[in-house]
């Protein structure tokens, strides 16, 4: 059940071990998120097209690796850009691991994707935990995404999109302007944010499977 409520970052940190410790696992709700995610973007597209996952090393790219693993399912053209190289969390890692049996296009850090022709572009960078500046890595990341969009791409936001503090809505330089942000299961001030609303576009509030009980904590 989605939470109406705005919650900090270390507030939604507190809700998911809640979850988790009410037994939806951690992983669970990363395949949740990926899933709503990916419900929008079969909302507004049809027939399959050609889907770009741009993805961090945390569990945000994770998300994104889900959302790679239902579109070549779907019958989409999957390319996966490792931003920032393998992912390091064990959650994303798992999701890595779940794309290499099938034809998704992955791409090393040192490999960015040509960034037209795109029918959707997936921000899956950074989430809740950023903070400050965009690192090169981050910053080039950006970049192409912004390009994709330029070039026709419809660039989807996972939880918000990165380069945003979560907590205060601050942007960095270079932060990514989304048309459509999808957040999970409690908005977060930078979705409630004036400065905010030019770089999340769209904002969609998703449920991902955690219990009522669990916004109490």
């Amino acid at each position: 059940m989605i939470n109406r409520n705005l919650v900090t970052a270390a507030q939604m940190k507190a809700i998911e071990r809640a979850a988790d410790q009410a037994g939806l696992s951690y992983l669970q709700m990363m395949e949740n998120a990926g899933q709503a995610a990916w419900a929008e973007v079969v909302r507004r597209f049809a027939v399959p097209g050609r889907l770009l996952v741009v993805t961090g090393k945390g569990n945000n790219g994770g998300d994104g690796f889900v959302m790679a693993r239902l579109a070549v399912r779907s019958g989409w053209q999957v390319t996966v850009w490792l931003a920032e190289g393998e992912p390091r969390t064990a959650d994303a890692l798992a999701n890595r691991e779940r794309l290499r049996a099938l034809p998704v296009t992955v791409l090393p850090r040192d490999t960015p994707p040509d960034p037209q022709a795109w029918t959707v572009a997936v921000d899956a960078v950074y989430g809740t935990g950023f903070h400050g500046t965009l690192r090169p890595e981050g910053q080039a990341a950006c970049e192409l995404l912004h390009k994709a969009r330029a070039a026709g791409a419809l660039l989807l936001a996972v939880d918000l999109p990165s380069g945003l503090t979560a907590d205060t809505g601050e942007a960095a330089p270079g932060a990514v302007r989304a048309d459509l942000t999808v957040a999970f299961d409690s908005r977060k001030p930078v979705h409630a944010s004036p400065r905010a609303a030019e770089f999340c576009g769209e904002i969609v509030l998703a449920d991902i499977g955690i219990p009522e009980s669990c916004h109490r904590v």
